[in-house]
């Protein structure tokens, strides 16, 4: 009897890697927490595309907006390990949401990282007419006349929220956060001069500088990036060394999900961000490429937890 059950015991686990081995042997699907023609929809959309090309099966892109990105994340987190689910994962629901909101998920119980694609960089920007020719005298203006200004973003919580609120400690500024259902609505009344300022991603910002309808100011990330060519870093401009943080992209897997099948990901994640092709398609997205593996992409987002969950207390910032 125990012969009997060791063969069967083997007949299962010689089954399971013949079924990694085999992976994929059908359709995968990118699920993406996000409406269409949104930032990681459409980075999602072009992932699926060359993951589809290397593994030789559809990867089928699948929309679960709402709440925020946490919708279609706790899908993921609750569904089977077997790689045929993925993730196009960003900072919001994954890094920001659970440090504001009790979430259905917790991200390092249910989900596994297999890479990051890069980081999407903030612009400062103003209606073109503000009183101000540089970030150096913006900071002085607003900084001399406290409440007088007010700030936009796309909602309370938000990534670019925080990223504001962080900006406005370091320098010592005092504004009026105005909040709006998502950065369209918040850009527009920027442009008309109704809101003073806003701090969100170069792929909103740029089409809108590069128009003359907004000025920039200065970029968030501490190293110049190329979607954001001549516009000076706020770490530069202002001497914020550390002042270095954007919305990142990645792609993640259910927790569980064996190895083999992760490295199979990862691997096929490696060659689609070594070609030129996909580098200047999430250039034209207006995405940084900060591309990191499996074992460098963890200890970022713990970073990244720890510099968020230090903005949220500081800044004594609470979802109502």
């Amino acid at each position: 009897m125990r012969r009997f059950a060791l063969f069967v015991f083997a007949l299962a686990l010689s089954g399971a890697a013949l079924a990694q081995q085999a992976y994929p042997n059908r359709p995968l699907r990118m699920v993406i927490p996000w409406p269409p023609g949104q930032a990681t929809d459409l980075v999602g959309r072009v992932l699926a595309q060359k993951l589809a090309e290397l593994l030789g099966q559809p990867v089928v892109p699948d929309n679960r907006p709402g709440a925020g990105g946490m919708i279609g994340t706790e899908f993921v987190a609750k569904a089977a390990p077997d790689g045929y689910t993925l993730l196009a994962a960003s900072s919001g629901p994954v890094t920001v949401n659970p440090l504001l909101q009790k979430t259905a998920y917790d991200v390092d119980r249910d989900l596994t990282p297999v890479a990051k694609i890069g980081h999407s960089p903030y612009l400062l920007v103003t209606h073109p007419s503000f009183p101000a020719a540089n970030a150096k005298e913006f900071v002085a203006l607003v900084k001399a006349n406290p409440g007088k200004y007010t700030f936009a973003s796309s909602g309370t919580g938000a990534t670019a929220h925080l990223i504001t609120e962080w900006f406005n400690m370091r320098t010592g500024i005092q504004a009026t956060h105005i909040p709006y259902k998502g950065s369209s609505p918040a850009l527009t009344d920027v442009i008309g001069g109704q809101v003073s300022y806003m701090i969100e991603t170069v792929a909103t910002t740029m089409p809108l500088v590069r128009s003359g309808r907004l000025r920039a100011y200065g970029v968030s990330l501490a190293i110049p990036p190329a979607v954001a060519p001549g516009i000076e870093p706020l770490a530069q401009s202002l001497a914020l060394p550390d002042f270095d943080v954007g919305a990142w992209l990645g792609l993640m897997v259910p927790a569980g999900t064996p190895k083999p099948i992760v490295d199979r990901l990862a691997a096929a994640m490696e060659t689609v961000m070594q070609t030129a092709e996909m580098r200047e398609r999430l250039a034209t997205l207006g995405l940084e490429i900060d591309y990191r593996r499996a074992e460098d992409f963890a200890p970022y987002l713990k970073e990244q937890q720890a510099r968020f969950a230090g903005i949220i207390k500081q800044g004594g910032i609470k979802i109502d």
